[in-house]
């Protein structure tokens, strides 16, 4: 595939994140609001300043109006964006190529979803019509899949892998814990966890995330242009985004261990990031922890272990908050919370604020400071089901290489 990416072209000079969870007073409209407001004043500058907008959101509005109606956006280009969870991201790589073209100065990507109070129960969204014949599958039931075939590959015991995916959602309950925005900030023990009621398969209710509300957005200029606005630009250094065939469930040779969408778009992005050893030279890693063993089954799509290793990595506490390489510091979709198109900029916000020094309790040891060594974050969004999904892949830096 020709990618040839657009490192340190262009440059994050500001971010808004809303709180994530149960906004039951707040409509979307107030939720854009919001973090569009502290984007803005993230970056020290005013509405008209902005070119053009991209908006994700996958079920809470149609057409740019969605955005333009609540921000009174004066006969100006806002694009709607919808990638199933890579949403938000995609919004972000939208906006970033066109300022990257030359075509716009300054140009804002945010994204918006607005669940809790719309009915539904899971991740569930309106299908166009068909001829009747698709499989019906919720996503727990797709994802549980996962666990008991990475045991039966690499001959992890089931009590042992039980274990496992029960120190991730422990791990990002205590980083959620940390924050002030994430949708559940309470730890909850390893035993509760182990003990919750089991959804589907192996899967327990806390080794599912959560479904909320919430926004976030992102101000973006071409790298020359970034010092204008802030001493401490963040800079892209990759974008990789990839569809799949969807051919894995009825794939007689795929084996439930792996998403081949996420292995291409981390090949594409560290390509065009310079990156050769993810697992050295990242600082820190936002991934799609839709489900703990997603995440388990990430690390090793990602690079950040070898094959049939990652249970072991997570129990030795690789990822956790002061391990090597710290996973989902914020606390992922797991305790911040998912609404799906803000979910990947989200992410993009943890990323600011960590490389950025600005993280508070949860900032992590030797990241964000001026003689910092590692200097780089990835984002990580999924969307679709094992076998048939996107998966979108970012590399950030506060340093230009």
């Amino acid at each position: 595939m020709a990618s040839h990416g657009i490192r340190d072209k262009v440059a994050i000079i500001g971010m808004g994140c809303t709180n994530f969870g149960e906004h039951w007073n707040k409509s979307t409209d107030d939720l854009l609001i919001d973090s569009s407001s502290a984007a803005l004043a993230s970056a020290g500058i005013a509405l008209d300043d902005v070119d053009a907008f991209w908006l994700g959101t996958m079920g809470s509005g149609l057409s740019g109006l969605t955005l333009s109606r609540p921000l009174k956006i004066q006969h100006k280009p806002v694009t709607h964006v919808e990638n199933y969870c890579a949403t938000g991201s995609e919004a972000f790589r939208n906006a970033c190529y066109a300022v990257a073209s030359g075509a716009y100065d300054i140009v804002m990507a945010i994204g918006v979803e607005k669940l809790k109070d719309s009915g539904y129960s899971g991740l569930v969204v309106s299908s166009p019509a068909g001829d009747g014949t698709q499989a019906t599958v919720t996503a727990p039931a797709s994802f549980s899949l996962l666990a008991p075939a990475y045991a039966n590959k690499y001959g992890v015991d089931e009590a042992e892998l039980k274990d496992v995916l029960t120190r991730i959602a422990w791990k990002n309950h205590r980083n959620g814990a940390l924050n002030s925005r994430a949708q559940f900030k309470k730890e909850v023990s390893k035993e509760t966890i182990a003990a919750s009621p089991l959804i589907a398969g192996q899967l327990g209710i806390f080794d599912c995330s959560g479904v909320s509300d919430g926004s976030a957005a992102a101000i973006i200029v071409r790298v020359e242009d970034a010092h204008k606005y802030t001493d401490r630009p963040i800079y892209v250094k990759a974008l990789s985004f990839v569809a799949g065939p969807a051919a894995g469930p009825i794939d007689p040779s795929y084996d439930y261990t792996t998403f081949d969408e996420v292995v291409h778009s981390a090949t594409d992005a560290y390509k065009q990031a310079g990156i050769t050893d993810p697992r050295a030279e990242l600082a820190m890693a936002e991934v799609h922890d839709c489900f703990t063993p997603t995440e388990l089954v990430l690390m090793e799509d990602l690079g950040f272990a070898e094959r049939g290793t990652a249970w072991k990595e997570v129990l030795a506490g690789t990822y956790d908050l002061d391990g090597e390489l710290p996973v989902n510091p914020d606390g992922g979709l797991k305790s911040f919370g998912h609404p799906i198109g803000a979910a990947g900029l989200r992410m993009l916000f943890e990323c600011w604020t960590q490389l950025r020094g600005e993280a508070g309790a949860r900032q992590i040891p030797g990241v964000g400071e001026k003689d910092s060594v590692k200097t780089k974050a990835l984002t990580h969004n999924l969307g679709g089901a094992p076998g048939a999904c996107v998966s979108f892949v970012s590399v950030v830096g506060s340093k230009l290489d």
